[in-house]
């Protein structure tokens, strides 16, 4: 964030340079108050530029078997533009590299889940999910682990819906 708040600070005085040229060339011509509007253009501009790329900067370059399942698109007052251009603020990745299978219980996979949020760190969640039955298990904590057997016990299955998104990609 503080390496943000330096980038916007630097467009903003790269453009309010770019203004004092302008000026200079023009002999005073135009008027004062253009160095200051340019330098607030510039720090809005990268903002905004910054917010938008975001995801595309956090998702390019990553394996194909990690799949991003799930995106929270915002929209905000204070972003008036957001509502016809969406923000994405935060997503869901299934790394399907960590997929962990038994073969006495074939529709159950554990997977590594990364949960990223603009502003925030990435974190990395270990999930079970039963894909015959559309539900979840979170494994982290005390929430539950893997009998001797191999079936996933003392876990606090959630019901989801067979279309969701993310029980989808984890359970391809």
């Amino acid at each position: 964030m503080l390496f943000e708040l330096i980038a916007a600070i630097v467009s903003g005085v790269a453009l309010a340079g770019v203004a004092m040229a302008l000026r200079w060339l023009s002999r005073g011509l135009l008027p004062k108050w253009i160095v200051p509007t340019a330098a607030g253009l510039g720090m809005l501009a990268y903002a905004v530029w910054s917010e938008y790329s975001w995801y595309d900067r956090m998702t390019t370059g990553r394996p194909d078997s990690v799949v991003i399942a799930w995106k929270h698109e915002a929209k905000a007052p204070w972003r008036p533009w957001s509502y016809l251009y969406p923000v994405v603020d935060r997503f869901v990745a299934v790394d399907n590299r960590t997929a962990q299978r038994n073969p006495d219980f074939p529709d159950q996979v554990i997977v590594n889940l990364a949960l990223a949020a603009r502003w925030q760190l990435t974190a990395q969640v270990k999930v079970a999910f039963d894909c015959a039955r559309h539900r979840r298990a979170d494994l982290f904590g005390r929430a539950g682990g893997i009998g001797e057997n191999g079936e996933i016990a003392g876990a606090a299955w959630q019901d989801l819906a067979a279309d969701d998104p993310v029980l989808r990609a984890a359970c391809r």
